[in-house]
């Protein structure tokens, strides 16, 4: 009975996961038909409506979907998960990962994987822009009168939007995949209308006619790529959301439904234009069969555009808490707005940041037609970036041979490339905003990761052995006073400053000392039972090994209850921690440094804003003493 039921199980959770991702998985790429054709045959640099131009982008389209998006992400890339997780900072510590490589390039593939991840907040920021901005824009076709308020309209929204994020998405998560099932059926039921007025357009999935194209109108072509590009912005979300949702399930949801429908859409404006090229002022909304339906069109894209953008936002939340646990940010205060999914967080800090960076964008550029041109080129770069890391991670961790691994690279890669030069002419017009945001956030990574590691150096040369010094208090040590003294060091092997500063001090130590190393390795989750080693010292001291993944959550009263049941226990009104809190002072630029002296301030006022260790790693505030130190970055 049980074996006979079990496919038909498994087919229902596949089912239910592959619903659920439609409404977190693909709501970028699902709302990409709003601009994409219009900005081919209206944007900036527009083509002639004729049946060759437009036979070519729509193959031009469908072949990029199908190897970018398919082959590329669902069928490669995917397989390259790090514990079932994905996403940049998921394929960077796999590629980190890689035997016998020397540091510059093991450095040269960490440089990658911090800009990808940097390029990520520019997406986050004109991805609600641009979609919310496409769908409100939709009113203007419902009558020009309505034009005035499509930009307060759309800001209105996306304060909304961001006011909503506190609250978490938990409550609504389960709306989001049926309205984006219904979404992309709509996009299928108007594509399909259009088709059935003009059904030549189905022979576009012939790749002769991108080949065609491209020959025929060589610099109109690679110019057109720039457009057709927006129709796979959104497909790195397959990868980023794979640990949520599953390969098999986001493979199946494209494959089986988002793919066609989303294609047939396409295929159905196509139709429109060719039947009446005055169409090509907003394809999408005329493809309406009635005028009745342009309001609860507006109004449903709207909503899939509000889905889309909050993927996004959740996305950058998520990079951010991983970026910290990975050391490439530093400590800003986290909620977690769900007490189920531990994915459900909210960052007040960046909340507020994107929202006004996307305030400030959708007021400067006015139209997702100029929006247009800072779209595409980050998320090219980083489809290349994604590329280069694959390239490693098949190379060293799946022992490709050199020629199979190198056809995988210069496939993708030449692919990449043709989309990524034909965005950098975008520029000018707008592309340099997506790479400023890029450039900026990846010098605050860079600089924190470099400020760390010298701290971390300078720190281990003041440092006393940890051995040579239990040998001193066996040969009589310190007055012991009663309780538990837990210091936090990240060097196991050394003494703590914060014990030294107490014992220069107070000249006392206590009973029980407890030296708690906490680190965060490269892959997602760390089993409980795997996360806590405890290793017994003399004199009273024991050390904890604490391991965490980079989306997990550091809990230090947890710590305490593992250890309990290892043996080490302890009386919460009897303990105290000591946290040692360095000072950063800037070096003189005169002085021969490693740090840049502009790294140096900007280090500084990054680490003393950082959130206090207590909040991070919620210690009980008023079980805490903080030693300070001034220390120059040699």
């Amino acid at each position: 009975m049980t074996a006979e039921h079990t496919p038909h199980g498994e087919k229902s959770g596949l089912a239910a996961t592959a619903l659920a991702a439609m409404g977190v998985v693909f709501g970028d790429i699902g709302t990409s038909p709003l601009y994409t054709v219009k900005e081919v045959f209206a944007g900036h640099h527009p083509l002639p409506v004729t049946a060759d131009n437009v036979l070519g982008i729509l193959s031009l389209v469908f072949w990029a979907l199908t190897i970018t998006v398919s082959l590329k992400y669902v069928i490669f890339i995917m397989r390259a998960d790090n514990k079932g997780e994905g996403g940049i900072m998921a394929l960077t510590a796999l590629a980190l990962r890689t035997a016998n490589a020397s540091p510059r390039i093991l450095w040269m593939m960490s440089a990658l994987g911090i800009f990808g991840a940097a390029l990520f907040y520019g997406d986050a920021v004109i991805t609600p822009a641009m979609s919310v901005l496409s769908a409100i824009e939709g009113l203007e076709v419902v009558t020009p009168l309505l034009t005035p308020y499509v930009l307060p309209i759309t800001v209105s929204i996306l304060i909304l939007l961001f006011l909503f994020q506190r609250h978490g998405t938990a409550a609504v998560g389960a709306l989001f995949g049926p309205l984006m099932m219904f979404w992309f059926a709509t996009l299928g039921a108007l594509g399909l209308w259009n088709v059935i007025q003009y059904p030549s357009v189905l022979a576009a999935i012939n790749p002769w006619y991108a080949i065609a194209f491209v020959i025929k109108h060589q610099g109109v072509a690679f110019l057109a790529l720039g457009s057709v590009v927006l129709a796979i912005t959104g497909g790195e979300a397959l990868y980023a959301d794979m640990g949520h949702f599953g390969r098999r399930a986001i493979k199946w949801a494209w494959f089986a439904f988002v793919f066609p429908l989303l294609y047939l859409n396409y295929l159905g404006q196509g139709a429109l234009i060719l039947n009446d090229p005055k169409a090509i002022e907003n394809p999408f909304f005329l493809m309406a069969p009635s005028e009745l339906l342009l309001i609860p069109l507006v109004i449903m894209a709207t909503i899939a555009t509000v889905i889309a953008s909050q993927a996004v936002i959740s996305g950058a939340f998520s990079l951010t808490s991983q970026a910290m646990q990975l050391g490439y940010c530093p400590r800003i205060r986290i909620k977690f707005t769900s007490e189920r999914e531990k994915g459900q967080i909210y960052v007040p800090n960046i909340n507020w940041l994107l929202l006004l960076a996307v305030i400030i964008v959708v007021l400067g550029f006015k139209s997702s037609t100029n929006l247009a041109s800072a779209y595409g080129i980050a998320v090219t770069l980083t489809m290349m970036i994604d590329t280069i890391l694959a390239f490693v991670v098949v190379r060293a961790l799946w022992k490709w041979s050199w020629p199979r691994a190198a056809l995988f690279l210069v496939f993708f890669v030449v692919v990449d490339f043709a989309f990524f030069s034909a965005n950098v002419i975008k520029i000018f017009d707008g592309g340099w905003f997506p790479l400023a945001l890029g450039f900026s956030v990846f010098a605050l990574l860079s600089t924190w990761r470099l400020g760390r590691r010298l701290l971390y150096e300078k720190l281990q040369q003041d440092s006393i052995p940890l051995d040579a010094f239990l040998v001193s208090l066996a040969d009589g040590g310190p007055h012991r006073v009663d309780g538990t003294g837990i210091f936090l060091t990240a060097s196991p092997e050394g003494v703590p400053r914060a014990l030294l500063h107490n014992l220069y001090h107070n000249k006392v130590l206590h009973e029980r000392v407890v030296l708690l190393n906490v680190v965060t390795e490269d892959v997602p989750h760390v089993p409980e039972g795997d996360s806590v080693c405890i290793e017994t010292l003399g004199e009273g001291f024991s050390r904890v090994f604490v391991r965490y993944g980079f989306k997990d959550d550091p809990d230090v009263p947890r710590i305490m209850e593992l250890c309990a049941e290892q043996g080490l226990r302890f009386d919460m009104m009897e303990t105290s921690f000591f946290l040692g809190r360095e000072t950063v002072v800037t070096m003189p630029i005169s002085r021969r440094v490693r740090m840049a002296y502009w790294r140096q301030i900007l280090f500084t006022w990054m680490f003393r804003n950082a959130d206090p260790a207590t909040a991070f790693f919620k210690i009980p505030p008023n079980r805490v003493v903080e030693l300070g130190a001034q220390v120059e970055l040699a």
